[in-house]
């Protein structure tokens, strides 16, 4: 019965992980393009650079299924994002810019630790499937 109800409680906190990074990964990629559209664009009337929103979409999908190779890649892009939202706090004039910016921080942060936190589970489980095996003698 304990070895049942922690593996439920596991479960529930991958669906919870898998889900957070989902809509951290949704709200990031809206915030991306409303921002460079008509939020605060670096020119009016909006510019080109809501296509750095693009590489997101390419996540979508694997994260949406809790693909660990997907929440792997997909949390090294996000930091991307993170960087470009701590320069822009950083060196954007004041205005509605720097907002953004610490709401891109958030979101690039929240999915990023959804990701690591959802994947860390199965990178133990394979190091000591690893060590087993290497510690396993030789077969003839």
């Amino acid at each position: 019965m304990i070895a049942t109800q922690s593996q439920s409680d596991a479960l529930v906190l991958s669906k919870r992980l898998r889900v957070t990074a989902n809509v951290s990964l949704w709200l990031l990629f809206l915030l991306c393009v409303a921002w460079e559209t008509f939020l605060a664009p670096l020119r009016p009337g909006g510019s080109w650079m809501f296509l750095k929103a693009l590489p997101l979409v390419f996540a979508f999908k694997g994260v949406a299924q809790g693909s660990l190779y997907t929440m792997q890649w997909a949390a090294m892009l996000v930091l991307l994002y993170l960087m470009e939202g701590v320069v822009r706090v950083m060196s954007d004039p004041p205005g509605p810019s720097i907002a953004l910016a610490w709401i891109e921080i958030f979101l690039s942060l929240t999915f990023f630790l959804a990701a690591i936190f959802y994947v860390r589970p199965a990178k133990k489980a394979a190091q000591l499937a690893a060590k087993a095996k290497a510690t396993q003698p030789p077969r003839p």
